[in-house]
């Protein structure tokens, strides 16, 4: 079989969040479509081992934020790459609590819906819910919103280990290639969350200055974006 088929498929990219009282939590989910109109009624799928899914299950309730296409890597990777057990993903985003008391993210997004679960479906690794819209509105009615294929091919990225479109042995060919070009020097990719060291840029908000070799980065470095070690980075 060709697992290159799999991502012909479309899709776009969405913040799914929950909380607990004073807990919130959310992730990227690239799973979530319209199935009734009247009354209006969604699905998303979240993986059992996501913070965001024992939320969804103890509130009754969860809310689906579009992304707009303008966003990056430095955005996305808490949504995407790291735990609500971890971070506090809410501390320093734009968001506003719901009727229900489910945080919504208004940041870097075009439009919300505010769902009251009613249905839970067990696919294996993910689990389908299923709620009824009790809120919705545009945020902005000018920006496109982001899809699967512009967030691979545009912001170069790769599909976190819980995303339904994750397949461990095609990992590493599914990070799109950034090559150097003449006289640079060797760029290292992430091989969790994608991101590209590239020497001549550097990592100044890590401390790191432009002209830094990656072999030069002190052992200690950690990806800006999802947090794991030099190990994790392989020449490109």
């Amino acid at each position: 079989m060709n697992q290159e088929a799999l991502f012909k498929i479309t899709y776009g990219l969405y913040i799914v969040s929950s909380g607990d009282g004073p807990q919130m939590t959310g992730h990227i989910s690239n799973t979530v479509f319209q199935v009734t109109a009247n009354p209006v009624r969604f699905t998303v799928a979240s993986n059992k081992d996501n913070l965001t899914t024992d939320f969804i299950h103890k509130s009754g309730s969860f809310s689906i934020s579009v992304l707009q296409q303008d966003v990056d890597l430095d955005f996305l990777g808490p949504w995407g790459f790291k735990s609500g057990k971890d971070i506090n993903k809410f501390e320093s985003v734009n968001y506003k609590i719901g009727q229900t008391g489910t945080p919504i993210v208004l940041e870097k997004c075009i439009a919300y819906f505010e769902c009251k679960l009613l249905e839970t479906i067990d696919t294996g690794t993910h689990l389908l819910f299923i709620g009824e819209v009790l809120d919705m509105d545009v945020i902005n009615n000018e920006a496109p919103p982001l899809t699967y294929e512009y967030y691979r091919r545009v912001i170069k990225g790769i599909s976190p280990k819980n995303a339904p479109t994750y397949i461990s042995d095609h990992h590493e060919k599914d990070a799109p290639e950034k090559l150097a070009g003449e006289g640079s020097k060797q760029l290292y990719q992430c091989t969790v969350c994608g991101l590209i060291y590239d020497p001549d840029e550097g990592d100044p908000d890590s401390g790191i200055p432009p002209g830094t070799a990656f072999e030069d980065i002190p052992n200690n470095w950690t990806c800006p974006v999802c947090g794991v070690t030099k190990d994790d980075f392989r020449p490109i």
